[in-house]
């Protein structure tokens, strides 16, 4: 199960960073629509390097990205340790600006 969820988010990833990369000379995208695309490749980013520490426990942490590059964390880890690393990943991801963590502790 594990490897089918890294699958996917690795996956979408890949299907993202063409869009990310992609020069806008048509001038067909907008400013709203870059920074779409942006934020869920952020996203990806995170919830990938989480699923790849292996640990179910930070499989119940949900990762948000505003147009800004800040993460929103949210859920449950049964302690504080796990909390931490989970701030840790998000911080140390590219495009990530600042981190906003309201995860919960629940032994």
């Amino acid at each position: 199960m594990k490897h089918v969820i890294l699958a996917s988010m690795l996956t979408a990833s890949v299907a993202f960073a063409p869009m990310v990369f992609a020069d806008n000379e048509s001038g067909a995208a907008t400013d709203s629509s870059h920074h779409i695309v942006k934020d869920s490749v952020i996203t990806t980013k995170v919830k990938s390097k989480l699923a790849a520490k292996h640990l179910t426990t930070l499989t119940r942490i949900k990762v948000d990205t505003d147009e800004n590059g800040v993460v929103y964390l949210s859920g449950r880890a049964p302690n504080q340790d796990a909390v931490d690393m989970a701030t840790l990943i998000a911080k140390n991801t590219k495009g990530v600006t600042s981190v906003q963590n309201d995860v919960a502790v629940q032994p």
